[in-house]
């Protein structure tokens, strides 16, 4: 399987030069401190993990549950199993780092399983193309969890919530946010960033926990998330406080090991008002 990913990241890196302005601006915007040569190696070692991830995401098609317990490996939680036994549904703030598709392996290590008492699920947005849409629901659904349709997400809770079921929902919160989103402006990887709030909104809606996966990668084909604690319910916490903390949090994840992020998209493609977020951090300090 690694031979495989050695050549596609030969082949992305090498000849194609697979979004190379992209990861380089973003990669010396971010660490304006990081030499030429430091980022020349976090920028090599982000295609092989991007390269890696590929094929193990096909390997999900195949892949036991016994090796995926084994590679896959979570920490704290008994945070999850508290919160679940507690009657608490919970929101989890999640990004795009290696390997985030082996994520929904969380059901083999919790205390309760996907059932008619919990619903394992996660937020995605469908493909263009109905064939890759249809292979990408099938991997993402291996360990039994739901993959719910961005624009239907509230709908698909409520409706588990009333067949009395518990919800834990992945959502990934690092993207810029969508139209109608007017987004929290803060500053993320030495950028001026407005971050997605519609997860904030959605889990004090509906009184929900919030907890952050931080993803490392500790050897090749081999991870650990540690569950994080953000607040028991976010309906009890100021607007912006969760999104802000799972910011600083993403920030010490990244910073951690660079190379584990996706930094082939254009994350801060929308330009933000500095004038705005210094008035609004004028005003927190008042």
């Amino acid at each position: 399987m690694y031979f495989l990913a050695d050549i596609i990241y030969f082949i992305l890196y090498r000849i194609a030069g697979y979004r190379k302005k992209v990861v380089r601006k973003n990669l010396a915007e971010s660490f304006p401190d990081k030499s030429a040569g430091e980022l020349r190696r976090i920028e090599k070692r982000f295609y092989r993990n991007f390269a890696d991830s590929l094929v193990e995401t096909l390997r999900l098609m195949h892949v036991s549950d016994r090796y995926m317990s084994r590679h896959m490996q979570f920490e704290n939680i008994e945070l999850i199993d508290n919160l679940l036994d507690s009657g608490r549904s919970i929101i989890v703030y999640f990004a795009h780092t290696f390997n985030w598709e082996w994520a929904p392996s969380v059901s083999l290590h919790t205390k309760l399983k996907p059932s008619d008492k919990v619903e394992f699920g996660q937020v995605y947005r469908p493909l263009k193309s109905g064939f890759a849409d249809r292979m990408m629901l099938k991997l993402r659904g291996r360990f039994h969890s739901i993959c719910y349709p961005k624009s239907s997400t509230l709908r698909c809770l409520l409706k588990a919530r009333k067949k009395g079921m518990l919800t834990i929902t992945g959502f990934m919160s690092d993207q810029h946010p969508s139209h109608g989103d007017r987004g929290h402006l803060t500053t993320f990887l030495n950028h001026p960033t407005l971050m997605i709030t519609g997860t904030e909104t959605l889990a004090r809606k509906l009184k929900m926990a919030a907890i952050y996966w931080d993803m490392e990668k500790t050897g090749r084909g081999k991870y650990k998330i540690t569950v994080r604690p953000l607040a028991d319910n976010v309906a009890d916490t100021p607007e912006g406080e969760i999104t802000e903390k799972y910011t600083l949090l993403l920030e010490q994840t990244i910073r951690r090991d660079p190379a584990i992020w996706l930094w082939s998209h254009k994350r801060w493609k929308r330009p933000v008002n500095l004038e705005l977020l210094n008035e609004e951090r004028n005003d927190k300090s008042k």
